[in-house]
């Protein structure tokens, strides 16, 4: 096996024997495996994060900067390997991947810079002889468990505002993506991080989890995935007193209302819902569209993607390639058949594609029954529902229903309309009348059931940061 763990400045094939497959999803195939760390690998990525911390904790935010800069310097010269590792590993068009890749390198900047300006602050004191400061110091050695959707991207997040607010991390990376997320952890490596301060392991998630959480090394928990592993993680983490940011599932809401030009709306809606073949957590999956313009949209939304071609992520003429496992396209199919036994009518798509690897039909449904699956569960792929509404209170009554609030979209071009989504749907982040998220400069994060804490913008940083208060007089 290809040493694929990187634990205290080393690359390791481990102290085991146990690997997993990793496959094409355009074919199916197997075409390469990735060693899984065992336990004693796990203690020693601890060690080394516990010593690497008390290194990047002491070295000048300056430097840390300059280290991060360099990262990202190589990132953006790497990026086309990079975006090929993830195109080959999780399917999405080798364009999709590039830009991941170079946004990636963006965030890392970013987090270079911001971690330069992590300011405490002086509070007045009573007396004439005492000082009161709140000084930030990095909360300590993080367990980060990033997604196979963007293997690159989401990782980055987690590193960049780790790394610039002072922390070490071990990092387990997907198991079905690892080539993409070994490559950007080199250009860490060579970009002169010390080491220990970025540990890389890949394995069975639920013994990783478990045995980094429970260890004293760890004082926080960064995660991106599923609400049923999030409750169980934060569990996990509550139970060891560690703090933790969940950036879990969505089922966004995109709301159309009557005075906008339906047939540019549904042409934009095929571009955000079917990036990434709708594996994307704040992927619009709930179609919420005024009666008035309903007809126009749903015709050119279908007609739209049904145009779409489909086919492996490496070849240019591919608009979206296949889901990442098998296990999607399984999940998907059943709720596509669940909504069309509920009366859903299927406008297009509705079918698996061509005869291997893991392809989806683009899938538009209309006139979907709320108590469908797919207008309660996640989708987390080429699947769109979309319904009519009357008045803008039903149109928000909805999109509040479940118990998600990750991300949330509106198309208006009412001054009111928009005031009244902004601030009565329940979502930690609402675009309106475009595709406003997940820039570095900005916050990434959810509420409800869809998670907690932020990545991106000052807010990641200060995910890393925690205060301590220190009052001082001058003598005694």
């Amino acid at each position: 096996m290809t040493p694929s763990l990187f634990i205290a400045g080393r690359w390791t094939t481990g102290s085991g024997s146990r690997s997993g497959p990793v496959l094409d999803p355009s074919t199916g195939e197997e075409i390469g495996r990735v060693p899984f760390a065992e336990p004693a690998d796990l203690d020693a990525a601890l060690d080394a994060a516990a010593r690497g911390f008390a290194v990047w904790r002491t070295t000048s935010a300056f430097a840390r900067s300059a280290v991060l800069r360099q990262a990202a310097t190589l990132l953006r010269e790497r990026h086309a390997t990079i975006a090929e590792a993830i195109t080959r590993e999780q399917g999405k068009p080798l364009s999709e991947a590039k830009i991941e890749v170079l946004g990636s390198a963006d965030h890392v900047d970013w987090a270079a810079e911001e971690g330069r300006r992590a300011y405490g602050r002086v509070i007045p004191a009573r007396d004439r002889d005492v000082t009161q400061s709140v000084v930030q110091e990095p909360v300590g050695p993080v367990a980060a468990f990033s997604p196979w959707n963007f293997p690159v991207s989401q990782l980055v997040r987690k590193i960049a505002g780790a790394l610039a607010a002072g922390c070490s991390m071990i990092a387990k990376a997907p198991e079905e993506t690892p080539t993409s997320a070994i490559l950007t952890v080199r250009c860490f490596e060579e970009a002169g991080l010390p080491a220990g301060v970025l540990n890389l392991v890949f394995g069975v998630p639920a013994e990783i989890s478990e045995h980094l959480i429970a260890s004293p090394v760890i004082r926080k928990v960064s995660f991106t995935g599923s609400v049923p592993v999030g409750r169980h993680l934060s569990q996990l983490a509550g139970l060891h007193l560690k703090r933790v940011t969940m950036e879990l599932g969505g089922h966004a809401p995109f709301i159309v209302g009557a005075g906008v030009d339906p047939a540019r709306v549904a042409e934009a809606a095929v571009r955000m819902k079917f990036r990434n073949a709708g594996q994307v957590c704040v992927s619009p999956t709930r179609f919420i569209v005024h009666e008035s313009v309903f007809d126009t949209f749903v015709e050119v939304f279908a007609a739209e993607a049904a145009t779409l071609t489909l086919g492996p992520g490496m070849d240019a003429a591919s608009r979206m390639g296949p889901l990442a496992q098998a296990r999607r396209v399984d999940a998907v199919e059943a709720l596509v058949q669940d909504a069309a036994d509920r009366g859903a009518d299927i406008r297009t798509g509705g079918h698996r594609a061509h005869n291997q690897g893991f392809f989806f039909e683009p899938t538009i449904l209309a006139n979907v029954s709320r108590a469908a699956r797919v207008m309660n569960e996640e989708a987390f792929g080429p699947v769109a529902a979309v319904n009519p509404f009357g008045s803008l209170d039903d149109a928000i009554s909805e999109a509040n229903r479940l118990p998600f609030g990750l991300a949330a979209y509106a198309m208006t071009n009412s001054l009111d309309e928009a005031e009244r989504l902004s601030s009565g749907i329940e979502a930690g982040m609402v675009s309106i009348n475009h595709a406003g998220l997940a820039l570095p400069e900005t916050p990434f994060g959810g509420i409800k059931d869809s998670g907690h804490g932020s990545e991106g913008g000052m807010e990641g940083l200060r995910a890393y940061l925690q205060d301590k208060f220190v009052t001082r007089r001058y003598a005694i």
